[in-house]
């Protein structure tokens, strides 16, 4: 029998829909979900306490039921550690785990699905945090060596030299800033609202993540229509504004492995030439005519909070600090056998050489929180392997003033809607608080 070529067409597709349909009916779903949550909600325990993990699986929003999974609880990473494997009912199971000392556990589960994926999900308990102490305490020298490296940042002139750039909106004017330092100039995007009347405004100073590119436009034009002096700095003293593939060449090449570069003595660790700009950054904000006199907020996450303390501990002029999931934080953690956070001057497990313990001593964020008495907020991932929460707070608890931490109990490393909230409004509170 034969058919007219439209009914043949027909038939095809219908034929190869139906196979289609057939192929993926038969592929294994990857549609689950794997959860790890501890039975507080706050996730806060006293040490000897004994934490309960939950761990739930689901596909497609339904348990799964009789599937097995691994697990690990560390001591946030690091040992000691306990093992195992649990079989779930109706999806979920229970682990405990507990800890003597303050610090964090980690739950760390894994699931092999039907397809030979890892799924791997997390779960964090602080255990007594306000309680984690640095691994050891600030040199006794700190303060004179980073004196002498502001004398000598003090003896090269400012020199700043701001070149307009085109704004977003009519009522902020922006200048792209290169300004003379130590090594590297300060290089950022400076805004101010037009108009701007003298000693009217706080002074803001946002800092950058960990890797390599331009300062941002956005970040300055955002704050100084809330009426901020702003100033955006890229971390490396480059210029901005260049093509992608310049800061991409820049990262795999000068700049590839900047984070441990020269960690074997004080003088010649990378990080050096970084913190002394943001001392020149502020040199130059607090000498505008629209600054207020009081106010001087310093905001950055990850490196960027790693730099927002460090300013505090080098300037008191910083009033307050607003340091999301910062990284720099108890470089020499292992001595209290706990984790630190990046840049990882020391890797976990390492057993370093005595000069490079000593020298990180000098670029510890929990070492320059002690030397500040700005207010600032902090916020903290609980699942953050990055920047692990005990290296976290082991710098807050270090600073000494008015400050608040908020726990972003399933966060990783990152800053979720609500802690940039969360530090956006107590950026903005405190500069309220200033003008009563």
């Amino acid at each position: 029998m034969t058919f007219p070529f439209s009914r043949r067409l027909f038939l095809v597709l219908v034929t190869g829909l139906a196979f289609a349909a057939s192929a993926q009916a038969a592929q294994p779903s990857t549609n689950y979900v794997l959860k790890v949550t501890a039975d507080r909600a706050d996730a806060l325990y006293q040490r000897g306490e004994t934490v309960a993990f939950t761990v739930t699986l689901t596909l497609a929003g339904q348990p799964v039921d009789a599937a097995a999974v691994s697990w690990i609880i560390s001591k946030d990473g690091v040992p000691p550690t306990q093992t195992g494997k649990a079989q779930l009912r109706a999806g979920t199971a229970t682990l405990t785990g507990k800890l003597d000392e303050p610090g964090f556990l980690q739950c760390r589960v894994t699931f092999i699905t039907p397809g030979k994926s890892n799924l791997v999900a997390l779960g964090g308990a602080g255990i007594d945090p306000a309680q984690i102490k640095p691994g050891l305490p600030p040199p006794e020298d700190f303060d004179t060596f980073w004196a002498a490296q502001k004398k000598q940042l003090a003896a090269v002139p400012v020199n700043a030299r701001l070149t307009p750039e085109k704004s977003p909106t009519n009522v902020v004017e922006v200048f792209d800033l290169q300004a003379d330092s130590l090594g590297a100039p300060v290089s950022g995007y400076f805004a101010r609202p037009v108009g701007a009347k003298p000693k009217s405004l706080p002074v803001i100073l946002t800092v950058h993540g960990a890797g390599v590119q331009s300062s941002s436009l956005a970040a300055v034009t955002g704050w100084a229509a809330r009426n901020f002096l702003a100033l955006d700095i890229n971390a490396h003293g480059i210029p901005n504004g260049r093509p992608k593939q310049f800061y991409t060449d820049l990262a795999a090449g000068e700049l590839k492995d900047y984070r441990t570069r020269g960690r074997e003595s004080r003088d010649t660790v990378y990080f050096r030439g970084m913190f002394l700009r943001l001392v020149r950054a502020l040199d130059f904000l607090t000498a505008q005519p629209e600054w207020d006199g009081r106010t001087v907020v310093v905001h950055g996450s990850s490196q960027g909070g790693f730099q927002s303390i460090v300013a505090a501990g080098l300037d008191a002029r910083v009033t307050f600090i607003a340091a999301g999931v910062p990284a720099g934080c108890d470089h020499t953690g292992f001595k209290a056998r706990r984790i630190n956070g990046w840049p990882k001057f020391i890797a976990t497990g390492e057993t370093p050489p005595p000069n490079v313990v000593e020298a990180v001593r000098y670029y510890d964020a929990a070492n320059f929180a002690t030397r500040t008495k700005a207010a600032g907020i902090v916020t903290v991932g609980f699942i953050d392997t990055t920047c692990p929460p005990s290296s976290v707070y082991a710098a807050y608890n270090a600073l000494p003033g008015k400050k608040e931490i908020f726990n972003d109990i399933a966060a990783g490393h990152t800053n979720t809607p609500k802690a940039v909230e969360k530090m956006r409004a107590a950026i903005l509170a405190h500069v309220a608080a200033v003008k009563k």
